[in-house]
C-alpha cells in the first residue's frame, strides 16, 4: 500500500555482545557468604576492556567462590569467549583452584541462590591452565555441581570429565565455545577444536550445599538457564563474550 514502510526483519545469525567492554550493568554477582548483587571486594571489575577477576581487596579467601551471571537465561545457544589466567592464587583458596576457573550454564536464577549456598546448581565448562610440571592439563572440561549428564550413552557418575584439549599456559589467551541445544547435545570447543560432547543434563548429584530445598528436583531435565563467569581464587581475565541465540522462534 502507498505510504507503508516495509518492516525490517531481524537479521539471522546475529551475535549478542553479552559484555559491552565498558561495565557490568547487564550482569549480576553472587558471592558465597553474601546476598545476590553484592560484588564483595570488587571481585569482578572492568578494566582495559576486560572483565577481570581479582582479590586485592580480600584477606583470606574464605571459600568466597563467586559467579557473574548474565541477566537473562538461554536454552539453545552458541557462546564464544576468550580467557587467560594471570597472577597468583589468593591466600586461603583451595589448592585445586590453582589456575582453575570456569563458565557455568543452565544455571539456576542467581536471585534464587541463598547467601550460604556454595555453588549454583548448574553445569560448568571448566577452564584450566598448565602447572608448568610437564604434565598435560586439558581445559574445556565438564564439571557438574548439582547436576548429572549422559556421556557415551551412560549416566556419568563423576563430578568432572576431562576433555581432549591441549594444555595451555598462564597468561595465554585461549578461545572457548559452547554449543548448547537445550537438554540435548552439548559441545565444548577450545581454540576451534571440538574437545568434548555429552547430553541430557538433569538436576542431581552432589557438591552443592546450602541450596533452597524447594528448588531441588533430582532427575529434572535442564532445558535452559543462566550463564555465569566463575571466580575460584585464581585471577583470570575474560573478553569477547558473545552469544548466538539458536532458539527457533
Amino acid at each position: 500500500m502507498l505510504g507503508c514502510t516495509p518492516q525490517k526483519e531481524t537479521p539471522k545469525n546475529e551475535w549478542i555482545q553479552l559484555f559491552n567492554g565498558r561495565d557490568l550493568n547487564d550482569w549480576i554477582v553472587k558471592v558465597h557468604h553474601h546476598e545476590p548483587g553484592v560484588n564483595f571486594g570488587n571481585t569482578f571489575r572492568v578494566e582495559d576492556g576486560l572483565i577481570k577477576v581479582r582479590y586485592d581487596q580480600y584477606g583470606d579467601f574464605n571459600d568466597q567462590f563467586s559467579h557473574l551471571f548474565y541477566k537473562q537465561p538461554f536454552s539453545h545457544f552458541h557462546l564464544k569467549f576468550e580467557y587467560r589466567f594471570t597472577g597468583e592464587l589468593q591466600k586461603g583458596a583451595p589448592e585445586y583452584t590453582l589456575l582453575n576457573s570456569g563458565v557455568m550454564f543452565h544455571s539456576q536464577d542467581p536471585q534464587s541462590i541463598l547467601k550460604e549456598q556454595n555453588w549454583p546448581i548448574s553445569i560448568e565448562m571448566q577452564l584450566l591452565a598448565g602447572l608448568d610440571d610437564g604434565n598435560p592439563r586439558p581445559t574445556g572440561n565438564m564439571c557438574s555441581p548439582g547436576t548429572d549428564i549422559v556421556f557415551e550413552g551412560k549416566l556419568y557418575d563423576g563430578h568432572c570429565l576431562n576433555s581432549t584439549s591441549k594444555t595451555y599456559n598462564r597468561n595465554e589467551w585461549v578461545s572457548g565455545e559452547l554449543i548448547v541445544l537445550g537438554d540435548s547435545l552439548i559441545t565444548h570447543i577450545i581454540n576451534g577444536d571440538t574437545v568434548l560432547q555429552y547430553s541430557k543434563p538433569t538436576m542431581g548429584g552432589g557438591v552443592v550445599q546450602g541450596y533452597d530445598s524447594l528448588l531441588w528436583q533430582p532427575g529434572k531435565a535442564l532445558t535452559s538457564g543462566y550463564i555465569a563467569l566463575q571466580s575460584e581464587g585464581q585471577p583470570i581475565d575474560f573478553r569477547n563474550v558473545q552469544l548466538l541465540n539458536l532458539k527457533k522462534k
